[in-house]
C-alpha cells in the first residue's frame, strides 16, 4: 500500500491540488487561480509562468493543509494548450495559446483538403481546438526557435527536467497515429512540423523524474490529460461507460475498449490512457462554453456568479420562450464550426434574468444531449445513464435540465474533483505497478441522481427549438 500522493489538476481558470490517502481519502487541498486573457477574434492566451506558479502554489497549499509528506505526485493538464520554449533553459518563448483559441482557423482552412486523411490517421476532426494547428501557427507567425509543445511537456520539464508527454495528451495534438500510438510522420508533414523535436510519449503511470518544487524531493509518477483523468476517476473504464465533466467547457467521453474507433457522428476518436504499454480508447465530444458562459452572463450583471443559477432560475417556471445557443467560443462536436457565434432568441419585454438563466442551462444541456446522441450512434446503443462531475454539477437546476433533455438519469459524482482524483490514482499505480485501476481509483458513488421530470415529447420540443437555432447560426456562417 502506497502512502498519500499529491494530485494536481492544472486547468484553464485555475489549478486544484489534493493530497489523497488510500485509506483516509482526501486529507488536504489547495487552489490557485489562473486568468487567461480573452482577446478579439476568439483568441485566448495566458502567461506560462502563471500556469507553473499555480501548480506550485496549489500543491504547496494542499501539502500544508494535509500536514504530512507524500510519496509521489501526479499531474493532469489542459490538453490542447500550447507554447514554444527553450529546452536548454526552460524559458518560455511565447505565451501559452489556450485550447479554445481560434487563431489557427486559417491553417485549418488550408488543410481542409486533407481533413479526412488527418481524421483517419489521428481520429480527430480538423479544428483549431486541437494542438497541431496552434503549433503550426506559432511556427509560422511567432518563432522558429526552441520546441513547440502542449503545456504539460513544459510543466513537466520545469518540474523534473524530463521531456515527455503521456499518450492521451499526445493524442490531443492531431499529430499522433491512433493505431501505433506514436508520432505520425504524415501528420507532421501536413502541418509542416516534420523537423520538430517532440516529447517522448510515455504511459500515464510510471516514473518520470523527481521534483522539489513542492518541498522535499518526490517522484512524478502520474501524467494524464484532464478529461481522461476524470473518465478514469468516474469508473468509466469499460466499453460504453461514459461521463461528462462540466468545467470551463463541458466534455463527454465514452470508453470504447482496447481498439481505436473513429467516430462517424462528429466525435473525436482518442486515446483514453496507456498503462503498462496497453492502450485504451474513447470517443470524445466537447462543448466549448459551460462555466465560461456562466461567467459571461455574470459579467453582464445578470447574475452574480454560478451560485446564483439555482435561486435566479427558480424565480420562473421555464425559459419563457427564450432559446440560448451559448456558442461563445464556437460550436464543437458534433458540428465543428469554430467560427460560429452564440445567439439568444425569443426575447421580450417580459424577459427576466430567470428566463435567461434557464435558457442558458437548456443551451448547455442541449449541446451535451447532441454529443451523447452522437456517442450512442457510434457505440451502436444509446447511453443508459450519464455520470457527471465538475464545478457546475453543484447546480441542481442545470443537472435536472440535463436529465430532462437527455431523458436519461444523470448521476452526480460524490467526488467533485474527479480529474485530480484520477491522476492521483495514476501516481499510485506509477509507484506500485501491481495496483489495478480498480484498486487505485476511489470507490465511485453518486451524491445525487436526477431523473427526467418531463415527457419525451416535451424534451423533443425543446431540443427542436435548440436545433433550429443552431441551424440558423450555421446558415449565417456558411
Amino acid at each position: 500500500m502506497t502512502g498519500p500522493v499529491l494530485a494536481v489538476d492544472q486547468g484553464t481558470s485555475g489549478t486544484k491540488a489534493l493530497v489523497v490517502c488510500p485509506e483516509r481519502g482526501v486529507i488536504g487541498s489547495g487552489t490557485a487561480p489562473v486568468r487567461p486573457r480573452h482577446l478579439p477574434g476568439g483568441r485566448a492566451e495566458v502567461d506560462p509562468h502563471a500556469l507553473l506558479d499555480s501548480v506550485v502554489a496549489a500543491g504547496r497549499a494542499a501539502l500544508a493543509d494535509a500536514g504530512e509528506p507524500v510519496a509521489a505526485v501526479g499531474l493532469a493538464n489542459q490538453g490542447e494548450t500550447v507554447l514554444a520554449w527553450d529546452p536548454r533553459t526552460g524559458a518560455p518563448l511565447t505565451d501559452a495559446i489556450v485550447w479554445h483559441d481560434k487563431r489557427a482557423e486559417d491553417i485549418c482552412a488550408e488543410l481542409a483538403p486533407h481533413a479526412e486523411e488527418l481524421r483517419a490517421l489521428t481520429g480527430l476532426p480538423l479544428d483549431p481546438y486541437f494542438a497541431a494547428p496552434k503549433m503550426a501557427w506559432i511556427r509560422r507567425r511567432l518563432t522558429r526557435e526552441g520546441v513547440v509543445t502542449t503545456s504539460d511537456a513544459w510543466l513537466v520539464h520545469r518540474l523534473t527536467g524530463a521531456f515527455v508527454t503521456d499518450a492521451a495528451t499526445a493524442g490531443r495534438t492531431q499529430l499522433l497515429d491512433l493505431d501505433t500510438v506514436d508520432w505520425s510522420p504524415d501528420a507532421l508533414e501536413l502541418y509542416a512540423l516534420s523537423g520538430e523535436r517532440l516529447p517522448r510519449i510515455v504511459d500515464a503511470a510510471g516514473y518520470v523524474g523527481t521534483t522539489s518544487a513542492f518541498g522535499a524531493e518526490v517522484p512524478l509518477t502520474g501524467l494524464l490529460v484532464d478529461q481522461q483523468a476524470a473518465l478514469l476517476a468516474q469508473g468509466a473504464t469499460g466499453p460504453g461507460a461514459a461521463k461528462c465533466t462540466y468545467g470551463t467547457g463541458a466534455f463527454l467521453l465514452a470508453h470504447t475498449g482496447d481498439r481505436p474507433r473513429r467516430g462517424s457522428s462528429g466525435l473525436a476518436g482518442c486515446v483514453a490512457w496507456r498503462l503498462g504499454g496497453r492502450t485504451g480508447y474513447c470517443l470524445d465530444g466537447q462543448v466549448y462554453a459551460a462555466a465560461s458562459a456562466v461567467e459571461w452572463l455574470s459579467g453582464l450583471g445578470v447574475i452574480g456568479g454560478a451560485a446564483d443559477l439555482d435561486p435566479v432560475g427558480a424565480s420562473v417556471p421555464d425559459a419563457g420562450g427564450v432559446t440560448f445557443v451559448p456558442a461563445l467560443a464556437g460550436l464543437a462536436a458534433p458540428w465543428w464550426r469554430a467560427e460560429a457565434r452564440g445567439s439568444v432568441t425569443g426575447l421580450g419585454l417580459d424577459t427576466t434574468p430567470g428566463h435567461l438563466v434557464r435558457a442558458l442551462c437548456e443551451g448547455i444541456a442541449a449541446q451535451v444531449v447532441e454529443v451523447a446522441a452522437a456517442a450512442g450512434t457510434d457505440l451502436g446503443a444509446p447511453l443508459a445513464s450519464l455520470r457527471v462531475d465538475g464545478g457546475l454539477t453543484r447546480s441542481a437546476l442545470l443537472m435536472q435540465t440535463q436529465a430532462d433533455l437527455l431523458q436519461r438519469p444523470v448521476e452526480v459524482s460524490a467526488l467533485p474533483d474527479a480529474t485530480a482524483l484520477g491522476v492521483g490514482a495514476l501516481a499510485r499505480i506509477g509507484l506500485d505497478p501491481s495496483l489495478t485501476v480498480e484498486r487505485a481509483v476511489p470507490e465511485w458513488k453518486p451524491s445525487a441522481v436526477h431523473e427526467p421530470r418531463i415527457t419525451a415529447a416535451e424534451a423533443d420540443d425543446r431540443m427542436g427549438a435548440f436545433r433550429a437555432a443552431v441551424a440558423a447560426l450555421v446558415d449565417r456562417t456558411a
